[in-house]
């Protein structure tokens, strides 16, 4: 035993204290919550006498897997108070085989961890210890804990015991991996899942442990414990218990906060409503007064992203608010904000949030990627939603005049005909605010210069051979030659090209030849790669003609000739001559 310090007391033997999660758990179905399905799947069989040879519980960490197993050795076992009772559904408690499988020294009754006890020995234990009768009990029950970290080969030993054991012995594995079972397993037992327990059903049922410990806890803080134990029974009582020692009295919500480190409602409110305004330095202020506080930055991300979601719910189910669970600040000022907020910028504001958590939780210094996470989010509050932007497109007319969704942020201004790449720039220009408003406030205003439509200056071609001779004009020789050489050309139509560069084209050739259109023509041209053969390429063609023109003047009789007379000649080109001008015939009478 190791040393004690010197001012320690040693308490007697029996008096150590019990934490909340041992003390109060289960002895009974009666007593297990939120598990009804199963409860009453197990009541009906043991009064009926349909008991499974083998049962799987699966479930989250704390939800009752294995003191469901327990009181299910403790049901098949029970003798009654006079030791002549049945399997029940309802155990005493008094027996001897009750009080032995209670206190864990019930040698007919096998507990293993699978964790420890993986391999195939330690089933050729178990299956050597199974053809021998209870000592004392009505049934043998081989309990294995997180059964899916057992070996393939331990699997396959115990699958034909598992098939078919003897009458007298029960299995009852727990696992919260039931994936990871091999299926052949699974298809031998009886499987339960496990639910989560609801927040407001763990909250009721910590209020009277409270009261049972004499500890006074307000309902808010029950609320907040209940919340973060997502669905744990023990995780929640674990976290009770911490807040019984936390207090020499009674329990407040922010004492709750405190130890969870979570933030304030209101303050998270407030929080949530400078990021959908942009207001930068107001959110990156709050956000440093609730790290100082001792908010956890991971945390403070998963309570806007729950506030996200319940201002989304909110949005399309405006009578959720009137449920009697849901507290003052969610019913006021989220309905408000709801009704304030667009489904876009809300659907942003999730997608931008589940992104950032991660972030949080790997960045070596959490705050300072909450503060990036919180940058961003109010420089995207400013911009103007995709539907937006496609309804001004289409309408052809400024921002002012197209209608957009109600709660959503204007837009810049697009001018109705600007180019691609002049649109581009609008869009990421935001709209200007007064100063000390906003994220921009500190940066100098700039001039807002609505990009005038190009003059024409060249006439747009109307064929791809013009189009390919157009950039021999301008002097781009590199385009020329991969429009010449590596293209196949599959449809054109003045404004629109699609195309299938082959591999010697470069990836961003598209995109060139249609900026370089629109900046000589004065007119939008799409430039489409497409899948289709199309066309030879231009150089394809003109050798295809040149061999064409070989051919034919190889069968001309001169040349025939020539080359008979000539062994080894070819053809090396056939040109055209120029027809000589007419000449006026002599006159007798000419002198």
């Amino acid at each position: 035993m190791p040393d004690q310090p010197a001012n320690a007391t040693l308490e007697p033997a029996g008096t150590a204290y019990r934490v909340l999660a041992r003390k109060y758990r289960p002895t009974s179905f009666r007593e297990l919550i939120g598990q009804d399905a199963m409860v009453r799947t197990l009541t009906n069989a043991i009064a009926s006498g349909r008991l499974a040879h083998a049962f799987v519980l699966t479930g989250v960490r704390g939800v009752g897997k294995t003191t469901t197993a327990r009181i299910i050795a403790r049901a098949l076992n029970c003798v009654g108070p006079d030791g002549t009772g049945q399997p029940t559904a309802d155990p005493c408690g008094v027996c001897d085989h009750c009080r032995a499988i209670a206190e864990d020294r019930d040698v007919d009754v096998l507990e293993l961890d699978a964790a420890s006890r993986t391999g195939v020995a330690d089933m050729r234990e178990l299956i050597e210890g199974v053809r021998y009768r209870p000592v004392a009990a009505r049934y043998k029950v081989y309990i294995i804990d997180e059964v899916h970290m057992l070996s393939n080969s331990a699997f396959n030993a115990l699958l034909k015991t598992l098939e078919e054991p003897p009458a007298h012995v029960k299995f009852v594995f727990a696992t919260t991996e039931a994936r990871k079972i091999p299926i052949t397993v699974l298809s031998r037992c009886q499987r339960f899942d496990l639910r989560r327990v609801e927040a407001e059903l763990l909250a009721q049922h910590f209020a009277r442990i409270a009261a049972a410990e004499g500890a006074t806890i307000e309902p808010t803080a029950l609320a907040l414990i209940a919340r973060a134990a997502d669905g744990s029974v023990r995780d929640g009582l674990s976290l009770l218990d911490q807040a019984i020692a936390l207090s020499d009295g009674p329990i407040g919500e922010a004492l709750v906060r405190d130890m969870l480190g979570l933030a304030d409602r209101t303050q998270l409110f407030d929080l949530f409503d400078r990021l959908m305004l942009g207001d930068a330095a107001g959110a990156l202020g709050l956000v440093a007064t609730l790290y100082g506080a001792g908010a956890d930055p991971a945390s403070l991300v998963q309570d806007l992203l729950e506030l996200t979601h319940w201002l989304t719910r909110l949005k399309l189910a405006p009578q959720a608010a009137d449920l009697t669970t849901v507290p003052e600040a969610e019913r006021v000022r989220g309905r408000a904000m709801a009704e304030r907020l667009g489904m876009a910028q809300l659907s942003r504001s999730w997608q931008m949030l589940l992104k950032g958590l991660t972030e949080v939780q790997q960045a070596p210094a959490a705050l300072q990627a909450l503060e990036m996470l919180v940058v961003r989010l109010t420089y995207a509050a400013e911009l103007p939603s995709p539907a937006t932007l496609v309804e001004t497109l289409a309408s052809g007319r400024p921002p002012a005049a197209a209608a957009r969704p109600a709660g959503e942020p204007s837009g810049a201004a697009i001018p109705a005909r600007a180019s691609p790449a002049a649109i581009a720039t609008v869009v990421a220009s935001p709209p200007e605010q007064p100063p000390g408003n906003g994220p921009r406030a500190a940066l100098a205003r700039r001039d807002e210069v609505a990009p005038a439509e190009p003059e024409r200056a060249l006439p747009e071609p109307a064929s791809f051979a013009e189009l390919v001779a157009l950039f021999a004009e301008r002097r781009e020789a590199i385009l020329h030659a991969h429009l010449f050489g590596n293209v196949h050309l599959v449809h054109f139509e003045p404004g629109r090209i699609e195309l299938r560069p082959n591999d010697q084209a470069p990836v961003n050739l598209a995109s060139r030849i249609g900026t370089l259109l629109g900046e000589w023509t004065g007119r939008r041209w799409v430039v489409a790669i497409a899948s289709e053969p199309g066309q030879p390429t231009l150089a394809e063609q003109q050798s295809a003609a040149e061999d064409d023109r070989r051919r034919k003047a190889a069968g001309h009789p001169l040349v025939k000739a020539v080359l008979a007379g000539f062994p080894g000649a070819t053809i090396e080109a056939v040109r055209d001559l120029a027809t000589p001008p007419t000449e006026p015939n002599p006159t007798e009478d000419t002198p």
